[in-house]
């Protein structure tokens, strides 16, 4: 079962607000990362790269948690609780248009020579508390 983002809570997800991404690592422990995030109906995009700690964490287990908060007032977040599919396609896309609302750059230049695989991270909400 999904659930739906509420409305008062569009803002801070269609904003360049920065979201603190939680997965579990292998021993159980939680591992949090800071990303950009953007919205697709009620999922959540995020980029990674293949191979990153979070990604053989959700390779793993796909349940993740994402915890939004305004830089203007703090109190009021949004915590997104799913699970996540990821996908290639996409991926170079998906970063440089998170690159270009986070920063302002027209591209993601931090993989430029390298072999760095991004991939999209979709949460797809089953839970979603909003303060």
């Amino acid at each position: 079962m999904t659930s739906r983002i509420p409305e008062g809570s569009l803002p801070l997800l269609d904003g360049p607000e920065f979201a603190t991404l939680a997965t579990i690592s292998a021993d159980g422990q939680p591992q949090l990362s800071v990303v950009w995030v953007a919205r697709e109906g009620d999922d959540l995009l995020m980029s990674t790269v293949e191979g990153r700690q979070k990604h053989r964490n959700l390779v793993r287990d796909p349940r993740a948690t994402v915890l939004v908060y305004g830089k203007a007032n703090p109190y009021s977040y949004i915590e997104v609780r799913g699970t996540v599919t990821m996908s290639r396609e996409g991926g170079r896309e998906l970063i440089d248009r998170l690159a270009n609302e986070y920063t302002g750059a027209d591209r993601y230049t931090m993989d430029d020579g390298t072999d760095n695989v991004r991939v999209v991270v979709r949460l797809t909400p089953h839970k979603v508390i909003a303060l």
